[in-house]
């Protein structure tokens, strides 16, 4: 019950955002649509700490940014690789260990890694990561290790 407030906080901001309604029959309905999403959450026994991830936002805000930094330094490296003069490009799978305790962890890292370009993640198991990459001696599980602690330390709390 304790990520019940974020929960609310973050229904009623989304109900919001969409609706836009300040009239006051508006604002009731919504805040009856809030109380009855909340109670049927809570029956269902469905809030935990995956659910309501709200308690980390900050952290999420910090790692979105530099991930964006990596996004744009993986484009600049896939277009010197394609537009360059010998296309070098050498595929390979990779295989990769996330550190991450939660499902949020390992499902946050695996989309971080699809997400940078060069590199999709092909199949997730447990805590493995299948990962193809376009470059075959940049791409070694070691090389993404950052992201990997950067994700824990972000979804599961600890230091980055």
């Amino acid at each position: 019950m304790i990520y019940l407030p974020g929960l609310i906080l973050a229904l009623a901001a989304f109900w919001f955002a969409l609706s836009g309604e300040t009239a006051p029959l508006f604002l009731m309905l919504g805040a009856l649509s809030v109380l009855l999403t909340l109670w049927l959450v809570a029956r269902l026994k469905i809030v935990d700490r995956d659910a309501s991830p709200y308690h980390r936002a900050p952290q999420m805000v910090i790692y979105g940014v530099w991930l964006i930094g990596e996004i744009v330094k993986a484009n600049v490296a896939v277009v010197r690789r394609i537009l360059g003069p010998t296309h070098a490009i050498d595929p390979v799978m990779v295989n990769v260990t996330s550190s991450a305790r939660t499902s949020l962890g390992r499902a946050i890292f695996a989309n971080s890694i699809t997400l940078t370009p060069g590199t999709v993640t092909v199949d997730v198991d447990g805590d493995k990561l299948k990962v193809h990459a376009l470059v075959r001696e940049t791409s070694s599980a070691a090389s993404f290790a950052p992201m990997d602690r950067k994700v824990a330390a972000t979804a599961d709390g600890g230091k980055s």
